[in-house]
């Protein structure tokens, strides 16, 4: 074997060499690496010993896709088409040899490969949009040739990595060989191409794979009307529809000058920029600064869940799934039962999509063990609370498991405002105690808020983070204060939507000025869905709010088929001239004029509230990073991921901007609207939250 650089090398055998990437951790296309596949391409075209190449990757993955530490940086030669052309044009068949991922950039390189070969357990993939990019090195001009018009849509589009026996079914790959013989099958695979006198095949030369699309607009419209939720805000979609459109109607070169135009109008985008600085951020938001890895981790091998309702069951699901043993208590064989029948209905409406096999069910099922008894838990592990939120009740509970849960146990808490500390006070090892906010529906939703407590301990802490990840959430490491992060963010918003009602803005104004933000839905459809009657008791009800008043009109949300809105048999929503009646007899009772409320001001009264309230939490150093504040509003309240979340917002619009519109709030509406002090500090020195402190 020789050394091309420092990240690739070459090895001959008989008349195949072998060119092998090793640049970990993914093998990413960095300047040293496109040095060194061109490189290893010439000297391997200029021996007349050799008659084929492997491309090969050392490690746990073919190349993984771009060098995105590159991006925004000066070029470094030689660019990645030099190497693809390189590739494409050499004299002697190239073989790509495939494990792991080709993702990318990667699968770009595989693509003007004359053919491809991948272990059965690799995985192929184009996901550039989850970045707010398209493929920029030919893959939506390539791939199309070689999958079809209505494969490659998807691929590019919904940016999805695809099983190898898939992709070799389609037509992406030519052969496939089991992990352990890889290499040895892609060089013999190279040898018969070189012995049989195959065709130096070129993807981009290709046409009977799109030619049935050509001048098929209807193929396309049809395209994009299914997918115009999914895609809903997002501009790179769209990018990649136009191109693989390129390819089908326009000369090879000339749809890869669009691909070219489209992807660098992408780059020097907001929308990328807000999926990168994404991208990154929920990398980051893993690393505790003060958990190093000389902090041991305690084995979690049985899980305990106290209460069985729609949140206790959800989160037990959650370590089912990732294949621990879970005992759920309750008080009543009756809730027990309803939450035993809602685990199991949720179970079998995933296996009825073909997502679990009915075995699959059953063995998740028989890990679950129910009981009424709580000192059942006394073995577990972790046992984590999911029961009314009042704090006399946690309290009582967890003085209870201190007496019963073995020592060195984690005892953790679900709930989603009140004060972990007070909580762990409530136990004679306070150290142990930590909160576990899960999001409703916890078996669906991805965030995770890890609650520490001033007293857990550094261990609870580091295994919380561990669990989280075994799970499959996203966890963001918080402090304890009331609402935590993102609920005590959310509360802002809240305010401000039912006083924007009451002056002069419906309902269904500010949720249309959110949704066209790019929320999933607006703060009243949120509550329609959620229910307006949670923590809602008749008689305690005063009439003093537009809630209260709902819910005494039985209006409790789509459940009764009445809230803000009102529903129809399928629970489509439409305006309610009802509630619009109480909206304005209300205001009238108080004394309020109402008036004419723009679309921005809706906008800025609900987000830049949230964004004074961020700068609140990070001054008090209730969470680590304004990037980790972000992370919870991504995947725990529908923050369109295009706009990065409220801080990145905040950087992006100019923290001066933001400023300046609260104080004239301030002016007009009072101290809610006070700048916080980091923030206005910030905007003063003309820095970003983003920027190192």
């Amino acid at each position: 074997m020789t050394a091309i650089n420092a990240v690739t090398s070459l090895a001959v055998d008989g008349n195949i060499a072998v060119l092998t990437v090793d640049s970990p951790p993914v093998n990413a296309l960095s300047a040293a690496v496109r040095a060194g596949i061109l490189q290893g391409i010439e000297r391997c075209t200029a021996d007349p010993a050799v008659q084929g190449i492997v491309l090969a990757c050392a490690g746990k993955t073919f190349i993984a896709g771009a060098d995105i530490t590159e991006f925004g940086k000066p070029f470094v030669p030689p660019g990645l088409p030099e190497v693809q052309a390189a590739i494409e044009n050499s004299t002697k068949p190239v073989v790509a040899a495939i494990h792991g991922t080709a993702l990318g950039g990667g699968l770009e390189v595989a693509l003007v490969c004359h053919y491809r070969i991948a272990a059965r357990s690799a995985r192929c993939g184009l996901p550039e949009v989850h970045l707010g990019l398209l493929p920029g090195a030919g893959g939506t001009q390539r791939l199309p040739r070689l999958v079809g018009v209505e494969k490659a849509l998807e691929m590019v589009a919904y940016g999805t990595h695809v099983p190898a026996p898939e992709a070799a079914e389609m037509g992406l790959l030519d052969a496939l060989a089991d992990d352990a013989t890889l290499r040895a099958d892609a060089i013999a695979f190279a040898r018969r191409i070189v012995e049989e006198k195959r065709p130096l095949r070129k993807v981009r030369d290709l046409d009977d794979k799109i030619s049935p699309a050509r001048g098929n607009g209807e193929l396309f419209a049809a395209f994009r009307k299914a997918n115009a939720r999914r895609f809903r805000g997002f501009e790179a979609p769209e990018a990649s529809i136009r191109c693989i459109e390129a390819a089908v109607e326009l000369p090879f070169d000339e749809g890869l000058r669009r691909e070219r135009e489209l992807f660098q109008e992408l780059m020097a985008g907001s929308q990328s920029a807000a999926q990168r600085y994404v991208f990154f951020a929920s990398r980051q938001v893993w690393n505790v600064p003060d958990i190093g890895a000389d902090v041991p981790s305690i084995p979690v091998t049985r899980v305990g869940i106290v209460g069985a309702g729609t949140m206790g069951g959800g989160i037990a699901m959650n370590f089912l799934n990732a294949g621990m043993p879970v005992t759920i208590v309750e008080t009543t064989q009756q809730a027990l039962d309803r939450g035993l029948r809602t685990i199991r209905a949720n179970y079998d409406n995933t296996m009825k999509k073909g997502r679990l096999s009915a075995a699959e069910v059953e063995a998740r099922m028989a890990r679950l063990t129910p009981t009424l008894d709580l000192q059942q838990l006394a073995d577990a592990d972790l046992v984590i609370e999911a029961v009314f939120e009042n704090m006399e009740v946690k309290k009582e509970l967890f003085g209870r498991l201190d007496q019963i849960v073995k020592p060195g146990a984690i005892l953790a808490t679900n709930t989603s405002a009140l004060d972990v500390d007070e909580i762990a006070a409530a136990t004679s090892r306070p150290e142990a105690v930590i909160g576990l906010h899960f999001f409703s529906p916890a078996n669906v939703m991805k965030l995770l808020e890890v609650v520490r407590g001033e007293k857990t301990a550094k261990p609870v802490v580091r295994t919380s983070m561990e669990l989280a990840r075994k799970i499959g959430k996203v966890a963001a490491l918080v402090g304890v204060c009331p609402g935590f992060v993102g609920n005590r963010m959310l509360a802002q918003r809240q305010r401000e939507a039912q006083r924007l009602a009451l002056e002069g803005a419906l309902p269904w104004d500010i949720d249309r000025v959110l949704y066209d933000f790019g929320f999933p839905m607006g703060p009243f459809a949120m509550s329609d869905l959620a229910g307006l009657d949670l923590g809602w008791v008749r008689e305690r009800s005063t009439g003093s709010t537009l809630r209260e008043i709902l819910c005494e009109m039985d209006r409790r949300g789509q459940k009764t088929g009445a809230g803000y809105y009102d529903y129809d048999a399928q629970r489509n929503a439409r305006p309610s001239p009802v509630v619009e009646r109480v909206i304005r007899d209300f205001a009238t009772r108080q004394g309020r004029t109402r008036r004419a409320v723009s679309d921005q001001e809706i906008l800025e009264r609900c987000v830049f509230p949230m964004i004074n309230e961020g700068a609140k939490i990070l001054q008090e150093g209730k969470a680590l990073r304004a990037s980790d504040i972000d992370v919870i509003w991504n995947n725990g309240y529908g923050w369109p991921v295009y706009r990065g979340g409220p801080m990145f917002y905040a950087d992006t619009i100019g923290l001066d901007k933001v400023v300046r519109t609260l104080r004239q709030y301030e002016e007009m509406l009072g101290e809610e609207f006070r700048p916080a002090p980091l923030l206005a500090d910030l905007a003063a020195r003309g820095k970003r939250f983003a920027d190192p402190k």
